[in-house]
């Protein structure tokens, strides 16, 4: 008798014992996940130096050369239509905005494809003086004037992929002969980017072709699997060599020029 009322108060205790552990660990784990933010690889020691754009995530930080259209890709600008302007029997109260003479609008070109290593293309075409060295210095003959039908950008270096594509050289003569400086070797060669359009690609249609990935000059930038080219965008720099070799009837490579690129900063 007496040993199951010692089973039975052990029990009790036992269930006693883990009632309260559940009632002190949920608020616990409640409060971690709410409050606790999750652990970065950033020290105190940034914190303290002030460097707190190291605790921004670095999907925040817009890109060194824009492939696509983003967020980043126009300047913010506030909606009037959203606000509605403060009004004494219909008229309108609110101070006139200063004049910001410091901003620049311009009027954007045609998009094309500059040689490796071009500057953001409002700079570009400011101190580009259209001399054809960098013409004269590619050794594939890739590099041609832009025509009079282009407008203002007539005469500038560009290169078309279906007449002649980019070879990516790796001294880059081309960044040498460019007095200007419009072209530089501080920035990424990346001039465009590739796509596969699937339903033109030999490859999708059960025929054996690797063309692209085999002449392609940067390692890793189109890969096979299952006997079907992929175009991997981190690595691509748009030179359009996989655009000029493509045999299919109608070409099957999508390629398209970088949307914007940086600056030189200014001293």
């Amino acid at each position: 008798m007496k040993n199951r009322e010692g089973s039975f108060i052990a029990r009790i205790y036992s269930a006693l014992w883990r009632a309260l552990y559940v009632t002190i660990k949920l608020p616990v784990a409640a409060f971690k996940y709410l409050f606790v933010s999750p652990k970065t690889n950033q020290s105190r020691r940034d914190l303290l130096q002030g460097r707190m754009w190291k605790f921004i995530p670095s999907a925040k930080f817009p890109p060194l050369v824009m492939r696509y259209p983003t967020k980043y890709s126009e300047p913010n600008e506030e909606k009037s239509s959203d606000a509605k302007p403060r009004s004494i029997a219909g008229i309108n109260i609110d101070p006139v905005p200063s004049t910001n003479l410091g901003l620049r609008s311009v009027s954007r070109t045609l998009p094309v494809f500059r040689p490796p290593g071009a500057i953001d293309e409002f700079q570009f075409l400011s101190g580009c003086t259209r001399c054809g060295d960098c013409i004269t210095a590619c050794p594939y003959e890739a590099i041609r004037k832009a025509p009079e039908r282009l407008g203002s950008i007539s005469g500038t270096p560009i290169i078309e992929a279906d007449t002649a594509a980019c070879m990516m050289c790796p001294d880059f003569p081309c960044i040498d002969a460019c007095g200007p400086g419009v072209l530089t070797k501080l920035l990424p060669p990346i001039i465009g980017t590739a796509k596969v359009t699937e339903h033109l690609c030999l490859a999708h249609h059960h025929t054996t072709c690797t063309v692209c990935s085999e002449r392609c000059p940067i390692d890793g930038a189109i890969t096979v699997t299952d006997g079907k080219p992929i175009v991997n965008e981190e690595t691509c720099t748009g030179c359009g060599v996989c655009r000029y070799v493509c045999p299919a009837p109608e070409n099957a490579i999508l390629l398209m020029p970088a949307f914007s690129r940086p600056g030189l900063p200014s001293s």
